[in-house]
């Protein structure tokens, strides 16, 4: 005797070994010999045998039509049995019944099971509407097997131009394009990027990674919905003062000028020092369009060869500090003494005429250190600066800072994008630079002295703000004026580029009111003050994040550029090494155990530009070259994970990239 019987949701036969009533002992085709209830006995046979019988019902299975099944049954329930006695039209025999009952199984859009064997025909309705689901399946198995193919081939779909940036950034898993599009990368081996690419659909790498950061934080676009033109300005006081700055070649937005003006015996003698700032907080208010603009782009966007500004190139035109013209401005005047000690100090909203935008690459040649040791050559402003510089050293020493930072080198990003390169657009020259050159420490000190002031102004006066903490070696934002241990100052607000970083602005609209004596702009605790402050953290940490992915791609498009294949390199770690030549940072497994700051030399083998990373392959230790000078804490690794200072692109080579840096804007 044999049965079929159901198991674990599949139809199986054996010959009965023992009938126990309410349980069989089964042997399988198989061998393997199983404890089958009863219940579970849909058909008891003698011939076939159990192998045969599901082999032969399944093949008369496969020629049963499921739509003439469902037209000659009725609508009650029914048993298979039954049923195959009604197909066959006699008394069916073991294969009959059983071929009947897997295609009744197989078949629930068009039969619903009510229990073991035992089925109901679909209403008509419900069955169309199956009916015409699995069609439409069958039209999505369709398409993607078109689409994964055309892919496959090297050819992009019509269909899937429009989505290309929710493919490769955001892709809906629940759409058909995006399941023939990952069956394409699966069945070719290629990621997303590189199979979009073999099809032409990407204008270059570059933009791939520049769409992606856009993707995520410009959904609307980095391009400004209209002008937004600032409100006019009321007529300010006009400051008596010959004001410059002092910025790289490539700053536009140019929050910071000086003025020095000697003071009379009768005032005391020395200099009145003045900051200036530039003041879109007098035009610009936290609810109108440009404040809500600013609020949500939070800061400027900083890369090799472009940015993205927070504000509208017409705004920032408005409120620079162009050379030439009367700018508004929020000015802190110091009554500086002969041995540089600060008598007094004031805040003013004014205007302030502005003489020359001076560029570090004319200065630096005319005011460096051999020329301050030398003496300086004839130049306009020379003997201001050489004020402010002496001015700044004392600042930094009182800091107990001095000296700090002359190890360091920044690296300046030039992209020429007219320049004929292929297959990726633009040329690309790093430029190295010295951190720590009087130019540097003449901003960076009087930036700390304006923003550590103005911290202590606004707490003393109960003024709100947001300010930069450090305390044991981490910097916070706060809402509490408390000590910058990094700066050696008491309290250290970010105020100094408002035309570039949301916060700078948002304290400066504090600074206003305070200075006017009306009710400040944001309340202490205050929800809009501190989602400002959190949003701004959030987002400048991932602008900075993208700035140093940038910074990688354009290091080894240098690489590429120059064709260099062998290079030399400093250890930082084990498997970490930093190229001398640009500031990448490279993971080399297998690296060989050598000392920190070892040199050695290495040959690059393959530049992945999509990643962005390289394979290099070690050749030997130089032992006679001398060690790297770093800071102990391995701070050249914060290369790419180290917010780069305001201002052009720039990727620090330590991670004490110093607030001063970052507060100068």
């Amino acid at each position: 005797m044999n049965v079929l019987f159901e198991e674990d949701g599949a139809f199986k036969a054996g010959a009965v070994l023992a009938d126990n009533n309410t349980s069989l002992q089964v042997e399988l085709p198989t061998g393997k010999r199983s404890k089958v209830k009863s219940a579970n006995v849909l058909l008891r046979f003698s011939t076939p045998g159990a192998a045969e019988l599901l082999e032969r019902a399944e093949s008369e299975a496969a020629g049963i039509d499921s739509d003439f099944l469902w037209e000659v049954c009725g609508d009650a329930e029914f048993g298979f049995e039954d049923m195959a006695r009604e197909y066959a039209g006699h008394a069916p025999d073991a294969v009959e019944a059983a071929a009947v009952l897997l295609r009744l199984h197989s078949a629930p859009v068009y039969f619903h099971r009510k229990g073991r064997g035992r089925y109901r025909k679909a209403p008509p309705e419900i069955l169309q509407a199956a009916l015409a689901g699995l069609e439409k399946k069958r039209q999505q198995v369709l398409a993607i097997e078109r689409l994964s193919g055309e892919l496959q081939a090297g050819r992009l779909p019509e269909e899937l131009r429009p989505l290309l940036r929710q493919l490769l950034y955001k892709p809906d898993r629940n759409r058909l394009e995006t399941k023939a599009f990952e069956a394409a990368c699966a069945a070719s081996g290629l990621s997303p990027v590189q199979l979009l690419a073999r099809c032409g659909a990407l204008s270059s790498i570059h933009d791939y990674h520049l769409d992606r950061f856009l993707f995520e934080y410009f959904p609307q676009g980095e391009k400004f919905a209209a002008d937004l033109p600032p409100a006019m300005l009321a007529d300010l006081p006009q400051a008596p003062v010959r004001a410059f700055s002092i910025d790289d070649a490539q700053t536009t937005e140019i929050d910071d000028a000086f003025s020095v003006v000697p003071l009379a015996a009768d005032e005391g003698g020395g200099w009145r020092i003045g900051i200036h700032i530039a003041a879109p907080g007098l035009g610009i208010r936290p609810d109108d369009e440009l404040g809500r603009l600013a609020r949500n782009r939070l800061s400027t966007v900083y890369m090799p060869g472009r940015k993205i500004t927070m504000l509208p190139e017409a705004v920032v035109e408005r409120y620079t500090l162009l050379a030439g013209r009367s700018n508004p401005a929020l000015s802190v005047y110091l009554d500086v003494a002969a041995d540089f000690s600060i008598r007094r100090r004031e805040t003013r909203i004014e205007a302030v005429a502005v003489a020359a935008n001076l560029r570090h690459h004319d200065m630096e040649p005319l005011f460096n250190e051999e020329t301050l040791a030398g003496g300086l050559p004839d130049f306009d402003f020379r003997d201001e600066l050489r004020l402010l510089w002496e001015f700044a050293t004392a600042l930094q020493v009182g800091r107990g800072k001095a000296g700090q930072t002359q190890n360091q080198t920044d690296y300046n990003y030039v992209v020429d994008w007219s320049a004929d390169s292929s297959p990726e657009p633009g040329r690309i020259r790093i430029e190295r630079r010295k951190r720590g050159s009087p130019l540097d420490t003449l901003v960076a000190e009087l930036m700390i002295a304006a923003n550590a002031g103005w911290g202590r102004d606004l707490a003393d006066a109960g003024v709100a703000a947001l300010y930069r903490a450090q305390t044991a070696g981490k910097v916070r934002m706060t809402t509490v004026a408390a000590a910058h241990e990094g700066l050696g100052v008491d309290c250290y607000t970010w105020t100094t580029s408002p035309l570039r970083r949301h916060v700078d602005l948002l304290n400066q609209w504090q600074l206003i009111a305070w200075l006017r004596g009306e009710p400040p702009p944001f309340a202490a605790r205050s929800i809009e003050l501190l989602s400002a402050m959190r949003d701004f953290e959030l987002t400048y940490a991932a602008y900075g994040e993208f700035q140093r992915g940038m910074e990688r791609y354009w290091c080894l498009r240098w690489l590429q550029q120059e064709n260099l294949q062998e290079a030399t390199a400093h250890v930082l770690r084990e498997g970490l090494v930093r190229l001398e030549a640009v500031p990448l940072v490279l993971r080399m497994p297998g690296l060989p155990t050598l000392d920190y700051g070892t040199r050695i030399r290495l040959v690059i083998e393959t530049i992945d530009l999509y990643e962005p990373t390289a394979r290099a392959r070690f050749i030997e230790a130089l032992p006679d070259a001398p060690l790297l000078s770093l800071p102990a804490d391995d701070g050249a690794v914060e290369i790419l994970a180290q917010p780069a200072a305001a201002g052009p692109p720039v990727a620090t080579a330590d991670a004490s990239a110093g607030e001063a840096g970052a507060g100068a804007g």
